[in-house]
């Protein structure tokens, strides 16, 4: 290992930042999916905002699939989520889906689901260089708290721009999210505001 992966220091995200991004897994088997969606985060205020096609949700189980927004509020321990669900009569020929608006839901939200010192409270380590989206990122590993494994991010060079986060083993299962998009414009205070669909 070269010194300056002895002394590198992680990055912090940027206080405020969203993109969309493309949800996927690796390796890929036969019945999951790839989706996508868009997330924003404010750590000034301690809150952020995913929406998109849930994933992993299995319409072959479920019987349909998941949209969802979800806003997190740690400071009022508060999670607002708002689904739809999209069924149709036949997976394998032509149909059409049908939209259903479903109940709202207010859980409890102890933390952000994704910290702004991620890499520095789960000490990561600095393992290189690689291509990522067209980019040269860093690669950081960590150990997740809990036990929940593995984890490694990327970093566009020498910024805190996040370009890819894949948690587990890729070697086993590990779920993928891509971050094309990668922006620290100014969030509008609005896109953190809970829209209920169907209280």
């Amino acid at each position: 290992m070269q010194l300056g992966q002895l002394t590198k220091t992680p990055p912090l995200l940027p206080e405020q930042w969203s993109s969309s991004y493309i949800s996927y897994w690796m390796p890929m088997q036969p019945d999951d999916d790839i989706t996508s969606g868009y997330c924003w985060f404010d750590y000034t205020k301690n809150v952020c905002r995913i929406d998109g096609i849930f994933n992993p949700w299995s319409e072959i189980k479920m019987g349909n699939r998941l949209w969802m927004s979800e806003i997190m509020h740690p400071n009022t321990d508060e999670s607002f989520k708002s689904k739809v669900a999209y069924t149709r009569d036949d997976m394998k020929s032509t149909s059409e889906f049908s939209a259903q608006v479903l109940t709202d839901e207010i859980d409890p939200c102890h933390e952000l689901i994704l910290t702004q010192d991620v890499l520095i409270t789960c000490n990561a380590q600095y393992m290189g260089i690689e291509t990522v989206l067209g980019h040269q990122a860093e690669k950081w590993c960590f150990q997740r708290p809990d036990n929940k494994g593995p984890a490694t991010y990327y970093f566009i060079k020498e910024t805190n721009h996040l370009v890819r986060m894949i948690t587990g083993d890729p070697n086993i299962c590990a779920s993928v999210r891509d971050f094309p998009n990668f922006n620290t414009f100014k969030i509008d205070k609005e896109i953190f505001k809970p829209e209920l669909l169907n209280q």
